[in-house]
């Protein structure tokens, strides 16, 4: 099954650290670049960071210094390292990235964007 799982994430207090992975099954991680968003609640879903396939970065000002996007293409995962939390961190955070889905049947590939499920971080006072 194609699909971006999601893993990491939870209670954490203020200042600490959590880490979030995000792997690619059933498909591999295209060149486009892959990124990280967060949902909190009442609010639109907004980028936190991304990474492009040459290794370039780019982070929403709130997080930078304090969060690192990072990409392992062998083993097909996207990560986000989350230090120094503090509470308005607090969201439902989701991985993007196009996929390339590989038809065995046609023996052609298939370009396909795919979020995560979703993983909730609450950071506590």
């Amino acid at each position: 099954q194609v699909q971006l799982v999601q893993s990491g994430g939870g209670l954490v207090q203020a200042g600490g650290s959590l880490r979030l992975s995000c792997a690619a099954s059933g498909s591999t991680f295209s060149d486009n670049a892959a990124g990280w968003y967060r949902q909190a609640p009442g609010k639109q879903r907004a980028m936190v960071a991304t990474i492009s396939d040459g290794g370039t970065t780019n982070y929403a000002d709130s997080v930078k210094g304090r969060f690192t996007i990072s990409k392992d293409n062998a083993k097909n995962t996207m990560y986000l390292q989350m230090n120094s939390l503090k509470p308005e961190d607090t969201a439902v955070y989701y991985c993007n990235a196009d996929l390339i889905i590989p038809n065995l049947r046609l023996g052609d590939l298939t370009l396909s964007n795919y979020w995560g499920q979703g993983t909730q971080v609450t950071v506590s006072s």
